[in-house]
């Protein structure tokens, strides 16, 4: 008798609480919009991974983000080829044929100059598939909005203004041994756009790895003329590096004392007199850099920024003292391409710092 009294109350009890879970669900599924309880349980299933495929979709894939800095990499060993061009004095080893060598695209018994200056139009040219093919992959891979998206398009851009200035500096004959009074500033043309391009590289890497604040209406500008500002003077400090390196190209000299003499005499070219504004330039754009690391160890975003401020510093380092070797060792080629691959990582850091310091995530 009391274990049938016992059946009953327990059948009593679990009927009771079946009615209150049925009345939770059916409260629940009054604010769910969907038409039936058995929905309810079918959208609680799907939810986590729902919730997973969200989160998945926020970043590219890892061969996207691979691919990008891997674009940003060759870019880069174009450019030293490019210098390496320069310095050779194998700018005109195509003559004044643009974009066919010496008139014709396969070179037989080539001289060295010619070997020098077809490769970097070769690989110039792969270039440009390169970042076209970026671009299409990025559009591919992200959604409308996606900053990743116009600074791909920044990068297509300067890359085709890049190969426009390139063909007027062989179309003009400003290469090899020219002391054209219009080499020096189509030059600085040059060397600014190839800086602007390697940051739209740069900025389209870094965007495609954020995990937040990766689309235009997720940010918001901090202290933007600042660091502008920063990296302009930056820009500054290239430019005259680039007319400095030509002036030592076009205007060799056999010693340091020679090389100082002709520095400060009004005979010399102004290419020479104006080299000592290299470092000067260098000196006052590092007191911009100071301001921007100093913001940046003091500061937590979502990156770690100690550690690439220690980068910055190190390659900050580096550049000045390679810097020093270029004036005390007369500038010899191998140290001229150190040098400016040490510009080159210290621009991609420092705008790879100044996009997690400017273009901060909201919330």
């Amino acid at each position: 008798m009391t274990r049938g009294m016992w059946r009953l109350e327990t059948g009593s009890t679990s009927q009771e609480a079946g009615a209150v879970r049925r009345n939770d669900a059916e409260q629940k599924w009054r604010g769910t919009g969907c038409s039936t309880l058995e929905e309810v349980d079918a959208e609680r299933t799907l939810t986590p991974f729902t919730a997973v495929s969200v989160r998945s979709e926020r970043l590219p894939s890892p061969a996207l983000r691979r691919f990008a800095w891997g674009v940003l990499v060759y870019f880069v060993a174009v450019i030293l080829w490019g210098a390496v061009t320069r310095a050779t004095g194998a700018g005109d080893g195509c003559g004044n044929h643009w974009p066919l060598c010496n008139g014709t695209v396969v070179q037989h018994s080539p001289s060295l100059d010619t070997i020098i200056e077809f490769t970097h139009r070769v690989t110039s040219g792969i270039s440009f598939f390169a970042v076209v093919g970026l671009l299409a992959w990025t559009f591919a891979a992200t959604r409308r909005g996606h900053l990743a998206r116009a600074f791909t398009v920044a990068a297509v851009v300067f890359t085709m203004v890049e190969a426009a200035i390139g063909a007027l500096l062989v179309k003009l004959g400003l290469t090899a041994g020219s002391h054209s009074p219009l080499r020096p500033p189509y030059l600085a043309l040059h060397f600014t756009n190839t800086l602007l391009l390697l940051a739209a590289l740069t900025l389209t890497a870094h965007m495609l790895g954020r995990r937040d604040g990766y689309m235009g209406s997720q940010i918001r500008l901090v202290a933007p003329v600042a660091a502008a500002a920063a990296l302009f003077a930056f820009l500054i400090v290239g430019v005259t590096g680039s007319l400095a390196a030509l002036g030592d190209t076009l205007f060799p000299a056999t010693s340091l004392h020679r090389a100082l003499a002709q520095d400060f005499s009004s005979r010399s070219a102004w290419l020479v007199r104006w080299r000592w504004t290299h470092p000067t330039v260098a000196f006052l754009a590092c007191l911009f850099l100071i301001w921007l690391l100093v913001r940046a160890a003091r500061r937590r975003t979502h990156g770690n920024n100690r550690g690439l401020t220690a980068l910055v510093l190190a390659l900050l380092a580096a550049q000045y003292v390679l810097g020093v070797l270029n004036v005390l060792w007369l500038a010899p080629l191998w140290l001229q391409i150190m040098h400016l691959l040490g510009a080159d990582a210290l621009w991609a850091a420092l705008v790879v710092l100044t996009a997690r310091l400017t273009l901060e995530p909201m919330g």
